[in-house]
């Protein structure tokens, strides 16, 4: 039997305490959102896209809400059922509560959701 390789120990308890943390965190109820996803803001002269990298994630299950000029974009990425007690080798996909807050240029907008290339994609036309 070889001796384990102690930075492959250390990540794999360090993954296991995280994980742990995650399950009290839900057994709690806490809803606080724990990660922002990555996005990108592009301008037209008659629209917003907002790309979100939200990989796996359902754009129906995305909440979107304009409060005072800041567009809120929140949800929850969850492990697949089946995948819950699966033993994780490696998780770099965050998963939880996320939001994101940007904000929006004065003005009214209509937003539509589409998902495009991985990423939950937001339309703000400008009215």
């Amino acid at each position: 039997m070889q001796p384990k390789n102690p930075l492959d120990w250390m990540l794999s308890e360090a993954l296991d305490s995280l994980t742990r943390a995650e399950r009290l965190r839900h057994q709690f109820g806490r809803q606080e959102a724990c990660w922002e996803p990555p996005i990108d803001v592009l301008e037209t002269e008659h629209e917003l896209l907002i790309l979100v990298a939200l990989p796996g994630v359902n754009p129906d299950n995305v909440e979107t809400v304009i409060h005072d000029g800041v567009l809120v974009i929140s949800g929850q990425r969850t492990l697949p059922p089946e995948l819950r007690n699966a033993r994780i080798h490696r998780l770099e996909l965050p998963q939880g509560r996320f939001e994101r807050r940007i904000a929006l240029p004065l003005g009214r907008y209509a937003i539509s959701r589409f998902v495009m290339d991985g990423c939950v994609a937001l339309r703000l036309a400008k009215s």
